[in-house]
């Protein structure tokens, strides 16, 4: 099957003899069966006091990072904003100051 079919060479006459035709073995498979999960009794995921406490600490402690990363984030664009109007407003007052009195 994976083999490649080289053709045969034709004949001064014109004619193609045909290649042996080589038998192929045929393979029948069985499916498996799959193995049948017995239902569990008991669930799949049990919480104690203290892993439901840890999950509780570990959910507030991601919230309050990440709060406090956007917090952070937020005032250095505030600041940022302040610091460059007060800039354009120092420019301008200087630049009429410049052309009134000159």
């Amino acid at each position: 099957m994976f083999r490649p079919k080289v053709p045969t060479n034709p004949t001064p006459t014109g004619l193609v003899t045909p290649s042996a035709v080589e038998p192929i073995a045929t393979v029948q498979h069985t499916p498996l069966l799959a193995p049948v999960a017995q239902p569990s009794t008991r669930p799949a995921v049990q919480l104690t006091p203290g892993t439901a406490l840890a999950l509780v600490g570990g959910g507030t402690a991601v919230v309050l990072v990440v709060g406090a990363v956007l917090v952070s984030m937020l005032l250095a664009v505030a600041i940022s904003g302040v610091s460059v109007a007060v800039c354009a407003v120092v420019l301008r007052s200087l630049l009429a100051h410049g052309r009134t009195h000159r």
